[in-house]
């Protein structure tokens, strides 16, 4: 099952364009502290693809704008669809690995098969259900769905599952795929302001980008 997981490098070739697209929106509209302008500061990171995608590993450089007028020089950073927050996995990773440990049940099988150590799928699912749910950004994004909105207590998977339009146990959806790309896609369209420490809106950025099927 876990084959049906793997993300190619086809998906991160398109949440680069958009993350591209993310920072030039944030520049363009300058420092929201001072308004001074916002010029690139991007920075390398490492991110660990697991067993799930590992071909996103490449994808390494995170966008970030810092305001260039003396006095300020506040960092800005924009919403990203590749990177949640300060999480060392990819956002891809992070979904559908805890997915994964949510449908086998098991976290040491799941641990196993993507290769995302036990300690750290025990983790994410605590940040899910506990810590999640407390943001702003998931207030704002329940409100969203028809009710009922996902179930806290079953997140990642109640979010996916609305999304995709029903997840069997196998993982399959429901209209007889896999989870798509576009349904990968648009959930890490969704979470990008999640976790983000700036002075940036991120949801509102966010909400411009992606092909019809990504875009809500």
């Amino acid at each position: 099952m876990l084959h049906d997981f793997v993300v190619g490098r086809e998906f991160f070739d398109a949440l680069t364009a958009f993350d591209e697209q993310i920072a030039r929106a944030v520049a363009a509209e300058g420092c929201p502290l001072c308004g001074g302008p916002l010029h690139r500061a991007d920075y390398p990171r490492k991110p660990r693809g697991a067993a799930i995608a590992g071909v996103g590993e490449a994808f390494s450089l995170r966008h970030s704008l810092c305001c260039g007028r003396r006095g300020c020089r506040r960092r800005s950073l924009p919403p990203s669809l590749r990177f949640l927050g300060r999480f060392v996995y990819l956002e891809a990773v992070v979904l559908l690995a805890s997915l994964y440990a949510q449908l086998v049940g098991a976290l040491g099988a799941a641990a196993r098969a993507t290769k995302v150590p036990r300690r750290t799928l025990k983790r994410w699912r605590t940040w899910w259900r506990e810590q999640l749910p407390k943001t702003a950004t998931w207030v704002e994004l329940r409100a969203r769905f028809v009710p009922p909105p996902p179930a806290a207590d079953e997140l990642p998977r109640s979010l996916l599952e609305r999304l995709a339009g029903g997840l069997r146990r196998d993982g399959r959806v429901a209209f007889g795929g896999v989870v798509s790309s576009a349904v990968l896609g648009l959930a890490a369209k969704l979470l990008a302001p999640v976790t983000m420490r700036s002075v940036v809106d991120g949801s509102r950025f966010v909400r411009g980008v992606g092909p019809p099927g990504l875009v809500e």
